[in-house]
């Protein structure tokens, strides 16, 4: 029996349980009493995948049977596939019928133990993860069964971390657990047992926090019923390749594509911060910090408050950061004088502004903004989009007002109050690149491919740095506030 879990659910708390069901008839009904044994308040969706053996009739039967004895505990709903689809087409119907706060995944055979949901959804209700996956392989009772499916099983789990850069020890597990508002972001695609391997993929680049939990498993032989087959072994192979190279955040805001492929530039992040780190004091304000990528360098300094005011960035700064007591995460709407007001008490003594100026329409009222807010002696550092002639397809789906050229940085920085320390180009091989994506090819999002480049261009850079720069793609700029 699993260990009782550490917290007490909200008392408008909900799981999603999405059961996939296709021939069987024999175990449909006990696995059900089961689900609705855990003493959770549930929503069970049953997706009947157009079974053959009288399941169909089983399922229709379960649902007549709630609708006329409801159960505030256990609200049971059945859909149909007019055509066998697969495991992974079931789940996409019950996701998008899911309302719950946690939603599920559970295989309509006897293979894996209802009990431990309150086990898996634990993690995700303490606030600690996105996603949870049940291992079978860490330390629970399970079946002892074949060989070889335990050596493909860990093949594909081995194959799946290397292309995810996740630590995973099942990767093939039924009991995948998510915070619903983050599997409704997934876009799966994936009609049979591929959807696992996909799954995986997609929170690793969502950058969801998972979490692996044990779980017992009583696996089935052949005759017993099992379905997954080699066929599926060689699918689950072309999924992972798939997803290792295809760069796919279907329906995600062009500025936060580029941001999640930033993050991957490692060396590159590195190296600006090796720019500003020079300027940067013990108490900061970061303007417009994104997704964290370079917040993660600041989480040594005595206060830091990283701003936003995007949903998503706003998520992920607080899901990333919040263990840091010396980190606060605020939105902010640096339009809007009232939501600055408050930052005054904060006394920085530097303002960090990264690729952010140029999406604040009023720029110099921002900068004046930055000024007012800190001492004398106090410093901007400043990273923009070099070059009004690069202005692109990029910059307007990313939300570029202009790009800038330092001269006209340079005179904006004095007219707010600021005296310039430092105003350079960098990136002179950039520019070609965003001028064929941006200008001529007029793409809306920096190629996943450009970014893996930046990394390589690193060695470059640092050489660059020798030489004062004509032109750049980037520019960077430190203030220092004025004496009264």
């Amino acid at each position: 029996m699993p260990p009782a879990p550490s917290h007490q659910t909200p008392a408008d708390f909900l799981l999603s349980v999405i059961i996939p069901v296709f021939n069987e008839r024999i175990t449909i009904r006990q696995l059900l009493d089961r689900v609705k044994a855990v003493p959770l308040r549930k929503e069970i969706i049953l997706v009947d995948d157009c079974s053959t053996d009288g399941t169909t009739t089983v399922v229709r039967a379960i649902a007549a049977e709630a609708d006329a004895a409801p159960d505030p505990m256990n609200q049971v709903r059945a859909l149909f596939h007019p055509q066998n689809a697969g495991k992974g087409a079931a789940v996409r119907t019950g996701l998008a019928h899911v309302t719950g706060t946690v939603t599920l995944i559970q295989d309509a055979d006897l293979e894996y133990d209802p009990n431990e949901y309150p086990r898996l959804i634990d993690p995700i209700v303490n606030g600690d993860a996105d996603v949870v996956f049940g291992s079978r392989f860490v330390g629970s009772p399970r079946r002892v069964l074949f060989f070889r499916h335990s050596l493909g099983n860990k093949l594909l789990t081995l194959l799946s971390n290397i292309a995810t850069d996740l630590n995973l020890t099942d990767m093939e597990t039924c009991y995948k657990v998510f915070r619903t508002d983050v599997v409704r972001r997934l876009h799966l695609t994936s009609n049979r047992f591929g959807i696992e391997p996909e799954i995986t993929a997609k929170v690793a680049k969502l950058g969801c926090r998972i979490y692996e939990v044990p779980i017992s498993y009583r696996g089935r032989e052949y005759w017993e019923g099992k379905k997954i087959g080699w066929k599926d072994g060689f699918a689950a192979v072309w999924t992972i390749l798939k997803y290792a190279f295809v760069d796919e955040l279907e329906d995600e805001h062009s500025a936060y594509k580029t941001l999640k492929r930033m993050r991957h530039a490692r060396r590159y992040n590195q190296w600006v911060w090796g720019l500003c780190a020079p300027w940067v004091g013990d108490r900061v304000l970061e303007v417009g910090s994104g997704i964290g990528t370079i917040t993660s360098f600041l989480r040594n300094r005595e206060r830091v408050v990283a701003t936003d005011n995007d949903p998503h960035h706003l998520e992920v700064l607080h899901r990333t950061l919040d263990r840091f007591p010396n980190i606060e995460v605020r939105n902010t709407n640096w339009e809007d004088p009232a939501e600055i007001a408050h930052l005054h008490e904060e006394h920085f003594d530097t303002i960090l502004c990264l690729n952010v100026l140029e999406h604040i329409e009023h720029d110099e009222r921002a900068l004046a903004t930055f000024a007012n807010l800190l001492p004398a002696g106090g410093r901007l550092v400043l990273q923009v989009p070099a070059m009004s002639a690069l202005f692109g397809e990029i910059d307007r789906s990313v939300g570029h007002y202009r790009r800038y050229d330092r001269e006209d940085l340079v005179a904006k920085l004095g007219r707010a109050g600021f005296t310039v320390r430092e105003a350079y180009y960098f990136n002179l091989p950039g520019i070609l690149a965003w001028w064929l994506n941006a200008r001529l090819l007029r793409r809306s999002t920096v190629p996943g491919v450009q970014v893996r480049l930046a990394n390589l261009l690193v060695p470059w850079l640092q050489f660059e740095r020798r030489f004062e720069l004509r032109q750049g793609m980037g520019l960077v700029a430190v203030g220092e506030k004025t004496g009264c």
